[in-house]
C-alpha cells in the first residue's frame, strides 16, 4: 500500500538546472525498473505523474527535500480535514485531490534527485518517515471522521480503519527491514525488481495506496465509503498475512 521513494538532495553545485522538456526527457529515458508486483495505479498514474511534477520542480529549482515538504504538507492538510470537517461530497473530492497530488510529490522528490545526480541518506531518512506518518495517520484520521461525523449503527465498525492502520504499518516496517537486512547480508535490492505484468499488477490494485485514496471521493456516502474501505482493509490484512511469512522463509535464506 504504501511506496517510497529512495532519494535525497544532491550538494550545491552538484546538478545543472535543466528546462521542463529537457528535464522530462532525461527522466523518461532513466525510469527505474519496475517492482516486482506494483500496484497498476503507482506504477501507470502515479509514477508518470510524479515525473511531471519532478521536471517542473527541477526546473524551478527545487531540491528533493522540498519536494518531500510538498508532498507531505498536501498529505497532512488532507489528515486535517478527514478528522475535523463533517464529511460531504466536496471534502471528499477535495481530500482526494490532495492525497493523490502528494503521492505523485512523493513520487516526484527520487526522480528529481536523480535529475541532481543521486540521493543522500538524509534524504532517503526523510522520505521514509513521511511515508510512515501517513501509513497510521490517514486511517486513524478516517477513524476519527466515522467516529465524529458518521451516523454507524455500531462503534465496532470503527475497528476497521485502526485494523488498516495495524496492516499498513506492518507492511511499511516489514519491507523497509527486508531492504535492510539484504543490504547487510550484502544482497543488491536489484534482485527484487522482476518486471511487473499488467494481470499482477491489477491484482495488486486494492493494495495500492492510490486506490485508497481515490475511495475518499465516497467520503459524502458513509454507507457507501464505510462499504468500499472495509473491502480495501480486508484486501490490505490478506495481503500482509500472505506477504509475512514468505518474508520470513527469505529471512531464513540470507
Amino acid at each position: 500500500m504504501i511506496c517510497s521513494a529512495r532519494r535525497g538532495a544532491a550538494t550545491e553545485g552538484e546538478e545543472l538546472t535543466l528546462s521542463y522538456v529537457d528535464s522530462y526527457r532525461q527522466l523518461a529515458a532513466a525510469q527505474k525498473g519496475r517492482g516486482r508486483g506494483a500496484p497498476a495505479y503507482s506504477l501507470y498514474v502515479n509514477r508518470p505523474a510524479g515525473r511531471v511534477l519532478a521536471a517542473a520542480a527541477h526546473a524551478r529549482g527545487l531540491t528533493p527535500n522540498q519536494v518531500s515538504a510538498i508532498s507531505a504538507t498536501f498529505t497532512v492538510v488532507a489528515i486535517v480535514l478527514l478528522a475535523a470537517v463533517p464529511a460531504s461530497v466536496w471534502i471528499g473530492i477535495v481530500v482526494w485531490i490532495l492525497l493523490a497530488l502528494g503521492y505523485a510529490f512523493d513520487s516526484a522528490d527520487g526522480q528529481v534527485a536523480r535529475l541532481r545526480g543521486g540521493g543522500s541518506v538524509a534524504g532517503e531518512w526523510l522520505d521514509h518517515v513521511i511515508d510512515a506518518f501517513k501509513a497510521v495517520a490517514l486511517p486513524l484520521a478516517a477513524a476519527v471522521g466515522w467516529y465524529r461525523f458518521f451516523p454507524l449503527n455500531s462503534e465496532a465498525w470503527l475497528l476497521v480503519p485502526l485494523l488498516l492502520a495495524v496492516a499498513t504499518t506492518v507492511e511499511f516496517f516489514g519491507m523497509i527491514l527486508n531492504d535492510l537486512l539484504r543490504a547487510r547480508q550484502g544482497v543488491p535490492q536489484a534482485t527484487e525488481q522482476g518486471g511487473s505484468s499488467m494481470r499482477r499488477s491489477l491484482m495488486g490494485l486494492p493494495t495500492d495506496y492510490g486506490v485508497v485514496c481515490f475511495s475518499f471521493v465516497f467520503w459524502g456516502f458513509p454507507a457507501v465509503f464505510v462499504g468500499i474501505y472495509s473491502l480495501l482493509t480486508l484486501a490490505e490484512v490478506l495481503y500482509v498475512a500472505l506477504a509475512l511469512p514468505i518474508w520470513f522463509r527469505r529471512m531464513k535464506t540470507l
